[in-house]
């Protein structure tokens, strides 16, 4: 059995917390529906243990545990705060986390109906969180570049989605060829979320409450980040996030709009990969990344 096949169960997870962090072993034990790179488990009321699972390196968690505990005490919404660290061993060759559990329901299985209060909820966030970064911290990969290094991605999911579900593929293009038009951030590298769509922020009495899974986190342009304005927000609130925010100019506008038509365009074919019944997919993904990119394609 390869690495990628270990089976996670709640016995497994136990067994690991009993070997490494005993004193947690008898808290209750419950697998949290989602997740890709990682698989989740609640761990009684207020953690969660976070198991490496198809992300192929630690890097993301180890990522998450250098950074958040200097992040969160600054954030104005919860985040998940690493508290103990699991190592691999023989009974499970990957790492793993236990984290605070940030409450609330993912975004993608709920909806947000405060779209006003969201827009200011999620502005105030992002300015607390895009400030200058240090320079140890660390840097984009796949996710950071100017629209124009990331045509080859647009261009895969574009092309893999059915056209009749795209729609008006010639202004999901337009949308795309502004953004690689737009000037290049030139301010400090800020830090940045960097993926911030449906299943990664949870809500709360209609409004957002709480972002989750930072393993992206890097410092770079704010632009990616800022495409949460129509990924994230009902329609009609980006313009009401865009003044909350108050530092987004026409460059960063038109580069976060291209990036969230590439978001949108990733939401839809995870959905239609879990419609095809294709492993990995996401089949409530779909619909989220339809209703974004209508509203990527509106402008609002």
């Amino acid at each position: 059995m390869t690495d990628t096949e270990i089976e996670i169960t709640a016995d497994l997870v136990r067994d690991l917390l009993q070997e490494q962090h005993p004193d947690l072993a008898g808290l209750a034990i419950r697998e949290v529906a989602g997740g890709w790179g990682n698989h989740m488990w609640r761990l009684g009321d207020e953690l969660a243990v976070r198991m490496q699972r198809m992300d192929p390196t630690p890097e993301l968690q180890l990522k998450e545990r250098r950074w958040l505990p200097v992040l969160a005490p600054r954030l104005p919404l919860p985040v998940p705060t690493p508290v103990r660290f699991g190592e691999p061993s023989e009974r499970f060759p990957k790492h793993w986390t236990v984290m605070t559990w940030v409450p609330g329901e993912p975004l993608d299985h709920g909806s947000i109906s405060r779209g006003a209060h969201a827009a200011d909820i999620l502005a105030g966030f992002l300015r607390a969180l895009h400030v200058e970064a240090p320079a140890e911290a660390p840097a984009g990969s796949d996710f950071g570049a100017h629209p124009k290094r990331c045509t080859g991605g647009f261009e895969q999911f574009l092309q893999a989605i059915d056209p009749d579900a795209v729609g008006d593929v010639p202004a999901v293009r337009a949308v795309w060829a502004d953004a690689v038009a737009a000037p290049e951030w030139e301010g400090p590298s800020v830090w940045v979320h960097g993926d911030l769509h449906p299943a990664n922020v949870v809500v709360s009495d209609g409004t957002l409450s709480g972002v989750i899974d930072f393993g992206a986190l890097f410092a770079g342009d704010p632009a990616w980040d800022l495409g949460a304005a129509w990924v994230l927000l009902p329609a009609g609130a980006a313009a009401r996030f865009f003044d909350a925010y108050g530092h987004a100019d026409e460059a960063a506008i038109r580069r976060a709009r291209g990036l969230a038509a590439m978001k949108s365009l990733f939401l839809m074919l995870m959905g239609q990969n879990g419609d095809r019944g294709i492993p990995g997919g996401k089949p409530n993904w779909g619909p989220a990344g339809r209703a974004a990119l209508d509203r990527v394609l509106k402008g609002v």
